[in-house]
């Protein structure tokens, strides 16, 4: 029967639940791969824009040139986040009377050290956020699609064995064309569910991999801030 009418006559022939899981199951795989798609595209120029900045980084001796270049780098989660640290910090009222005792001095350096922590985590929860955009979706159709293809395959199993009581036989011929028609609802939810945790899975790890390197220069850079911000004083 399938090599006879092709896949479009086994669709045609299929029940009104069947046709209705199977739509389901395709909007569900369109979405995946758009997603898929579209979160390919982005990590793979967060990857080129990271290494651009960071090489910039390792040669730059001026901070606002290379806060431009990393304007510049919009997809690069480590760019965005230097120039969000510089943004808050130049946000940041600063004494620069010089005034006061070696204790406050100690204090001021301890706070501002605490605040650039709390500004570098937060961003870097803000990167990991912006990246993990549209992943539940992914997660959710690799969970929930083998679930509702197995309901199509149950209720077209449910219409074949009614059509069996209808004709009154139970032979191969009459079984087979039925059970197969209600199996096509599993297989597209499994097609839909396999691509989508394989996606999944992988860009966690491309997540877990840009954290850890952002992370690695927000260590880099509060060192740099703060021993620029020694020096000040001292200059001062």
């Amino acid at each position: 029967m399938m090599s006879q009418t092709g896949p479009f006559g086994l669709i045609g022939s299929l029940g009104t639940v069947s046709k209705v899981v199977l739509l389901v199951l395709l909007l569900f795989s369109v979405v995946s791969w758009t997603i898929i798609l579209v979160k390919w595209r982005t990590f793979h120029a967060g990857d080129g824009d990271d290494r651009r900045f960071l090489n910039a980084f390792a040669r730059s001796k001026d901070q606002e040139e290379l806060r431009r270049q990393a304007r510049r780098l919009p997809a690069s989660p480590t760019a965005m986040l230097f120039v969000g640290v510089t943004d808050r910090l130049q946000e940041t009222p600063r004494d620069g009377s010089g005034v006061g005792s070696a204790e406050s001095a100690e204090a001021s350096t301890l706070a501002d050290r605490q605040y650039l922590d709390r500004v570098v985590a937060h961003l870097v929860q803000d990167q990991i956020a912006r990246q993990e955009a549209y992943l539940p979706f992914l997660a959710t159709t690799g969970n929930i699609t083998p679930f509702v293809g197995l309901l199509g395959t149950v209720m077209g199993i449910i219409d074949a064995f009614g059509e069996i009581g209808k004709q009154g036989t139970a032979s191969i011929a009459a079984v087979a064309p039925g059970v197969a028609e209600a199996l096509v609802a599993t297989a597209a939810g499994l097609f839909t569910a396999i691509p989508a945790v394989i996606a999944y899975n992988y860009f966690l790890n491309r997540i877990r991999k840009s954290a850890f390197r952002a992370e690695a220069f927000s260590i880099e850079l509060v060192h740099q801030l703060q021993a620029r911000s020694k020096t000040t004083g001292v200059r001062g």
